[in-house]
């Protein structure tokens, strides 16, 4: 038996799934991005060889997925050299990226690292609408090469779009600019309010009368283009009655490592007032298995009611833990997306605003500024 009272019978599974959070940096400004508000606060970043020692642990443990995303993981000028060590090792790698600072050559250096993925992220098909949130007045040109760029390369297309209600009417026009790149996989994924999302919650949440016309759209399109790129339809938390299996479980399947070492459930987890390790000083074999924070939520013996009576515990685990914290105070708390939570009403009343509110101007958007970030790369 552990310090945390696991015993060979209860012990977790390896993390199955590795996301190296490179750095918070970003030639970006988007206004639900997830990264912590206070990222101007956190300015070190790991070294190329601390990134490489947690690299190679959690594949000896059993991680099999490894995801470079950040902020911007282009900026890291090392990301080439980490991708290298992940196929060597045997990962499957995968790029979150806005395409931002991507070139033609870069692009074939990633291949010929051993890059298996990537994924790029477009604000809106609208040029006016794309460089407005993404606070650049060339992002939306420069997806388009890149776009192109990467499929050159013989990658699958995969796009990703950020929908909220200034975009989420424009699901049509996004569905034909995917086609016309010649995507493989659309992801049109909801905001979900977590770090600068939930500061701009009232002015992002679409109303439900926009989020079925844009659900429709997207089904209509499958039913006419069966065999035709594949799309994946995100709804937001907010408009579900029953919370969804966060990450399959805290402390599952997922590891996060955050740019400055520390080690979390989720990439959303650093708003939680908890003590996270820092893999710059523990191995990845005691932060997952042996870390207070690791095992703070997994089983269900942490449960509140009505989660710990309820018989779909097993399912979806009580939901988020994060969002219980930022919209409860209390980690522990049910998921306030779950109609059974004490704290729903907080979830119904941010729809019944979204359902009224018609003069966006009237919430005006809090872009991150990145300009006090100036986190450095240590080599070696």
């Amino acid at each position: 038996m552990n310090s945390n009272g696991s015993t060979s019978a209860n012990r977790p599974g390896p993390p199955l799934w590795l996301l190296a959070e490179l750095t918070y940096r970003c030639p970006l400004q988007c206004p639900y991005c997830s990264n912590p508000t206070n990222l101007a606060a956190i300015k070190d970043e790991m070294s190329t060889d601390q990134w490489l020692q947690v690299i190679r642990q959690a594949r000896e443990m059993g991680a099999a997925q490894l995801g470079f995303s950040g902020g911007e993981p282009l900026v890291r000028q090392d990301l080439e050299e980490l991708v290298a060590e992940g196929r060597k090792l045997g990962y499957y790698t995968n790029l979150i990226t806005s395409g931002m600072g991507l070139t033609d050559e870069r692009v074939a250096a990633l291949r010929d690292a051993g890059l298996d993925h990537i994924q790029l992220s477009f604000q809106s098909s609208s040029e006016e609408i794309n460089n407005t949130f993404a606070g650049s007045g060339k992002a939306f040109e420069q997806k388009l090469k890149i776009a192109k760029a990467v499929k050159a390369q013989g990658y699958p297309m995969v796009l990703n779009f950020v929908l909220h209600r200034h975009n989420i009417d424009q699901v049509g026009e996004m569905l034909a600019l995917s086609e016309a790149l010649d995507a493989d996989y659309v992801e049109l994924a909801n905001t979900q309010y977590h770090g600068w999302a939930l500061n701009n919650r009232d002015s992002l949440m679409p109303s439900v009368e926009q989020l079925e016309r844009a659900e429709a759209v997207t089904n209509a399109y499958r039913d006419k283009h069966k065999g035709g790129m594949k799309l994946y339809f995100v709804v937001p938390d907010y408009y579900e009655t029953r919370p969804k299996p966060c990450m399959n479980g805290w402390g599952s399947m997922f590891l996060t490592v955050a740019p400055d070492g520390l080690a979390l459930p989720c990439h959303s987890a650093r708003d939680l007032p908890m003590d996270f390790p820092d893999l710059r000083e523990t191995s990845v074999s005691d932060v997952w298995f042996e870390s207070e924070a690791f095992n703070k939520f997994r089983g269900n013996d942490w449960m509140n009611e009505p989660c710990r009576s309820c018989p779909e515990k097993e399912k979806d685990f009580g939901g988020c833990r994060c969002q219980a914290f930022l919209l409860t105070g209390d980690a522990a708390n049910a998921d306030p997306v779950c109609e059974k939570s004490p704290h729903h009403g907080q979830i119904a009343e941010a729809v019944e605003r979204a359902n009224c509110h018609t003069n966006i101007a009237e919430a005006p958007l809090l872009f991150r500024n990145v300009a006090n970030s100036k986190n450095l790369i240590a080599r070696g």
